[in-house]
C-alpha cells in the first residue's frame, strides 16, 4: 500500500470518529436530552465507538497494536483540541477529561480490532446495538447528585480566637502545595464578611480575582458559621460542570485549650461517570478546604 492511501485511510479515520462525536453531541444539545449536565455517555460510549469507526477506516491497514495505540491518542487529542474550540472548556478541565476520553478511544480501537479482523456480522451488530442502547438509556435518564465533603484540622488555640479567622480571614500568602493550584487553578486567598450576624453577606475570594458570593445562614458564635453559596463566578473551569451550594465551619473546644475546627462543603455536579469526576471534585473541594483551614489555624496559632 502506498503512502498517499496509507495516509488518506489514517486522516478518514480520525475525522470520520470526531465528525461522528460532535454531531452526536449537537444532537443531544439540540434535542436537549440532558440539558446543562454531560452525561457518561458522552465521555464513555461516544469515544469507544469513534475507535471502533477509525479502527473500521484503518482495518486494511495492518497496524501493529503500538502503532493503532498511537494513532488512537492522535485521535483523542484532536477530540480534547476541537473541544476547547467548540464547547469552550477550559484547559483545567481538559487536562481532567483527557485520560478518560484517550483511554476509551484506545479501548474502542480494540474493541473495534476484534470486530474486523475476521467477518463476525454477529459480533459487529451486538457490540453497536448494546452501545446504542447504552447511549439512548443513559440521555434519556435523569442525572443528579450531591455530595458532602468533609475535613477536620485541630488547632492549638482556644475556640475564641480560631473564631476570629473564621468568619473573614486575612489573605493567604503561602505557596500552594496542591497541583492544580500550581499550574493555574484559581485558589482561595481572603474571605470577606458584610456583618457578624444571619443573614449578612460574605465574599470568598480566589487568587484570579474570583468571588463567590455567599450569605450566611447560621451564626452560632464560636461554633457554627455556615453560608449559603448566592452566586459563583461564570469561569470555564466550573460553569456547567459543577455547583457550590453550600459551606460550613463548626468549632469544637476540645477542654485542653484546643480547638477541633471541621469544614463541610456541599456541591452538585453536572457531569458523569461519577465514579471518575467525583474523584477530582473531591480532591479539589478537600484541597480548598485545607488551604483555607491550614491558614486558619497558623493566623489563631501565632497568638
Amino acid at each position: 500500500m502506498n503512502n498517499k492511501i496509507y495516509n488518506f485511510k489514517v486522516l478518514k479515520g480520525i475525522l470520520l470518529s470526531n465528525l461522528f462525536a460532535f454531531v452526536l453531541i449537537g444532537i443531544t444539545r439540540y434535542l436537549e436530552l440532558h440539558p446543562g449536565v454531560f452525561v457518561y455517555a458522552e465521555f464513555v460510549i461516544i469515544p469507544l465507538v469513534m475507535g471502533i469507526i477509525s479502527t473500521w477506516c484503518w482495518r486494511d491497514l495492518q497496524l501493529k497494536s503500538r502503532s493503532l495505540t498511537g494513532l488512537s491518542c492522535v485521535n483523542g487529542l484532536l477530540a480534547i483540541v476541537l473541544s476547547s474550540v467548540f464547547l469552550g472548556e477550559g484547559m483545567i478541565c481538559l487536562l481532567i477529561v483527557s485520560p478518560l476520553i484517550l483511554g476509551f478511544v484506545i479501548t474502542g480501537t480494540v474493541i473495534g480490532k476484534a470486530m474486523f479482523k475476521r467477518d463476525n456480522k454477529n459480533l459487529n451488530m451486538s457490540v453497536l446495538s448494546l452501545l446504542l442502547v447504552l447511549f439512548v438509556a443513559d440521555s434519556v435518564s435523569d442525572h443528579q447528585h450531591e455530595r458532602m465533603v468533609s475535613d477536620i484540622v485541630v488547632i492549638d488555640a482556644p475556640t475564641k480566637e480560631v473564631w476570629k479567622h473564621v468568619v473573614a480571614f486575612e489573605r493567604i500568602d503561602e505557596e500552594n502545595k496542591y497541583w492544580l493550584f500550581q499550574i493555574g487553578m484559581p485558589s482561595p486567598v481572603a474571605a470577606t464578611v458584610e456583618g457578624h450576624r444571619e443573614g449578612a453577606g460574605r465574599k470568598c475570594i480566589f487568587s484570579n480575582g474570583y468571588v463567590f458570593d455567599e450569605r450566611i445562614a447560621v451564626y452560632n458564635r464560636e461554633r457554627d458559621l455556615t453560608f449559603d453559596i448566592v452566586s459563583q463566578p461564570k469561569d470555564p473551569e466550573i460553569m456547567g460542570h459543577i455547583d457550590i451550594l453550600r459551606g460550613q465551619f463548626l468549632l469544637k473546644d476540645n477542654g485542653d485549650g484546643t480547638t477541633t475546627l471541621t469544614g463541610n462543603s456541599w456541591y452538585r455536579l453536572y457531569v458523569f461517570p461519577l465514579w471518575y469526576y467525583d474523584i477530582w471534585a473531591e480532591s479539589i473541594t478537600r484541597n480548598v478546604h485545607l488551604r483555607v483551614m491550614d491558614h486558619i489555624k497558623s493566623l489563631s496559632e501565632k497568638k
